[in-house]
């Protein structure tokens, strides 16, 4: 049985410790996917319980030398929210430059040729430096003994050897007598700047789970429920399924359910990105967190807990968040042997330059340099940090990307296939025309069609049926005695002795029925853009309902735009020719694949992609899944089914067309942040290993570009959040 799970993992320091967990994990038999992120300090792994249990995964990290968790149900939704540890760094660091002050005052007067007994004192030196280096610096020598234990080496190995040799190196000259070869105050700084640095960097990684603090912070703390009559405010965590719930004018709806009684407009903004309300009657939906504008309302509560639309965005923006692109592979690689090497190279600056100077301080300085710049950290932060802080805008514009490899997709697709009924239209067709072939006034062809299509969730059966209860009314609609759906071609159904079939051409011929009369109207009919149902009865042709959708008002600009950035489009629909064709007209699509049965859109998609194209998918409808999930990017507008939704990697909540713009520029944006950061990560050590070899960088210096280095990184990340789209 698969399982997925998420970790949380403590104990990593950079790319290095991720890495080993992965590539250990990936081993285990049984285990089929796992993701360690860095920035969040979590791993989600996707394992079959046949074969492998949570304790053995568990133990595996552990003997590595990190501390793994499982993350619990209740804790998922504030998973992100920990503590990143900056308060303990934040202690830290103060004592560390307290102590480390007068070390780096007496490096400044010995430059400047100024001599303080005290400060230059070596046994003071060393009661300043020694705190720092076991007490302050413990933290690396756990995390360095633990790596090594597990039979790996990561950052804290680089900094305990580069300030351990600083330290003993000066303890073993004092004790010679060399006082002026003592670089306490150099082992002191090391700590001191690298502790600096993962402050800076803890509290940067905090803003980057901002979209995730607010988010959270819309949740409701109570609800005021009716229970046995008696209306009472009630923890949020207790409301219930089927509760049914008031809601006065400017109070926050606190779980999802269906409007009952009454009438308001809702503030959906921080679904849909939209601040124009949306009016709500009984039989309408409410989503918990958004908010009662005017009236009040009576809703039943249908999805409440970790169900609730609110929570599962959260969930998606939190595992997407915690996902990689596939760019990050190259991080990866590097980092896998990233420590071992740069060990190797600290050994050989050592010995080259002791054999070329002659002088101890000298190699030691150099190799304690080497150690202490290349730092992987950068390396580790480049890609997720991007991801977090990119889907998180997403997230605060009603753009909801699953993950890292979506993320980085839909910046390279070159061909867009759009459903057309609830993508390009609004889903909410109408009745428009009722013609009559046979002995059946238009009346009575409308209320046999809605008794075939009383129970049909399909968006064109529904307004059959609502335009026979403006006729008749709600109770006036007989139920059909055998119903049968024919999907791509219509259904049949029996009713009053009758034979009702209601549906395409394709549906008569089927079962050989003479329409040749009604093919002139039918052509009309779809040449206007409206989608023509015939109805039989008994085996004879009775007449035409025409049904039409009318167009979103986002469709025409954000198909302009589409075309404007090179995009080639397509509609995709079961819909027939001529009405494909003049939606596609109206729009200025030239490329149109109509009368596609249901179960042959996700083929139509992968002929695209066989043909070298990079596909994304827009579609709303559960037809629409097959198609979005074989897709490079599917893209689901969050007006549409769950289905859909579950099924794609872009959900646009709210099914504005032109938000499949903001998420490819977000994309884009996100992309290029990630080569900026990969770029600096790699930069610095490019250009610092070398000069630290050649001896032309001091430690101290090192130190300072090492933490510099992610501080950079993750700084550049959060420039995103400044992301504006084009439109």
């Amino acid at each position: 049985m698969q399982e997925k799970i998420r970790l949380n993992i403590s104990g990593m320091s950079c790319a290095s410790c991720s890495a080993r967990i992965e590539k250990k994990l990936s081993r285990m038999e049984g285990i089929n996917a796992v993701n360690v992120n860095l920035a969040t300090n979590k791993a989600m792994v996707t394992y079959d319980s046949s074969q492998i249990q949570l304790e053995q995964i568990t133990q595996a990290i552990d003997r590595l030398g990190f501390v793994a968790s499982e993350e619990s149900d209740e804790n998922r939704a504030v998973g992100v929210l920990e503590d990143t540890g900056s308060k303990e760094l934040y202690r830290l660091l103060i004592a560390s430059i307290i102590l480390s002050s007068p070390l780096v005052l007496s490096m400044v007067l010995m430059l400047l040729g100024i001599n303080l007994t005290l400060l230059h004192n070596p046994y003071f030196q060393l009661i300043l430096a020694t705190p720092i280096q076991f007490i302050i610096g413990y933290r690396f020598y756990k995390n360095a003994f633990s790596a090594l234990r597990g039979g790996g080496s990561n950052m804290d190995v680089l900094v305990a050897l580069g300030t351990t040799a600083a330290y003993f190196f000066s303890l073993y000259n004092m004790s010679i007598g060399k006082t002026m070869d003592i670089y306490f105050e150099t082992s002191a700084l090391i700590i001191t700047l690298i502790l600096a640095g993962k402050y800076m960097e803890a509290i940067s990684k905090e803003r980057t789970t901002a979209s995730i603090r607010a988010l959270s912070g819309l949740q409701a703390q109570s609800a005021r429920v009716i229970r046995d009559g008696i209306e009472m405010d009630i923890p949020i965590e207790t409301v219930e399924v089927g509760d049914i719930i008031i809601i006065r004018p400017g109070e926050k709806i606190p779980v999802d359910g269906e409007v009952i009684e009454g009438w308001s407009s809702i503030d959906e903004s921080m679904l849909t990105g939209e601040s124009i309300p949306v009016e709500k009657q009984p039989g309408d939906m409410v989503t918990g967190a958004t908010i009662n504008k005017s009236g009040s309302l009576k809703f039943r509560a249908s999805r409440v807990g970790g169900d609730t639309t609110l929570a599962r965005i959260i969930k998606m923006v939190e595992e997407a968040q915690g996902t990689k692109a596939p760019i990050q592979k190259i991080a990866d690689r590097v980092s896998g042997v990233f420590v071992p090497a740069i060990i190797g190279i600290a050994l050989i600056t050592f010995g080259l330059q002791y054999w070329y100077s002659g002088v101890l301080s000298t190699a030691v300085l150099s190799a304690v340099a080497v150690l202490v710049i290349a730092c992987p950290c950068a390396l580790g932060l480049a890609t997720p940090t991007a991801i977090m802080v990119g889907t998180g805008v997403g997230a605060e514009k009603g753009i909801f990307i699953k993950g890292g490899e979506q993320l980085e997709t839909a910046c390279h697709i070159d061909t867009l296939v759009l459903d057309k009924t609830g993508t390009l239209t609004t889903g909410k067709p109408e009745v428009t025309d009722v013609k009559s072939c046979g002995s059946l006034r238009e009346e009575e062809i409308i209320l046999l069609a809605a008794v075939a299509e009383k129970y049909s969730e399909h968006p064109l059966g529904e307004a059959i049926y609502n335009q026979a209860v403006e006729l008749k009314g709600e109770g006036e609609i007989p139920d059909a005695t055998s119903f049968q759906a024919l999907p791509g071609l219509g259904l049949t159904v029996e009713y009053d002795s009758k034979s009702i079939l209601i549906g395409n051409r394709q549906l008569l011929k089927e079962y050989s029925i003479d329409f040749s009369q009604l093919e002139q109207q039918l052509v009309e009919l779809e040449n206007e853009a409206k989608t023509a149902m015939l109805v039989a009865v008994d085996g004879r042709a009775e007449g035409i309902i025409a049904v039409a959708d009318s167009l979103r008002e986002s469709a025409l600009p954000a198909i302009k735009m589409l075309k404007q950035m090179g995009i080639d489009l397509y509609i995709l629909t079961g819909d027939n020719q001529r009405t494909a064709y003049a939606i596609a007209s109206q729009l200025g699509i030239d490329n149109v694949i109509a009368e596609v049965l249901p179960g042959d859109k996700a083929a139509r998609v992968m002929e695209l992609k066989n043909s070298g194209k990079r596909v994304a998918m827009v579609g709303d409808g559960i037809n629409d899944a097959p198609a979005l999930a074989t897709a490079d990017v599917g893209i689901a507008i969050g007006t549409g089914t769950d289905v859909a939704m579950e099924t794609s990697g872009i959900t646009l909540m709210s099914g504005d067309l032109r938000s499949i713009i903001i998420a490819i520029q977000l994309s884009c944006a996100t992309m290029k942040h990630i080569k900026q950061n990969l770029f600096w990560a790699f930069i610095y050590n490019i250009i610092g290993v070398p000069f630290a070899a050649l001896g032309l960088l001091s430690p101290v210096i090192a130190a300072g570009a090492m933490a510099l280095s992610s501080v950079t990184v993750v700084s550049n990340s959060l420039r995103l959040r400044r992301f504006k789209a084009t439109l």
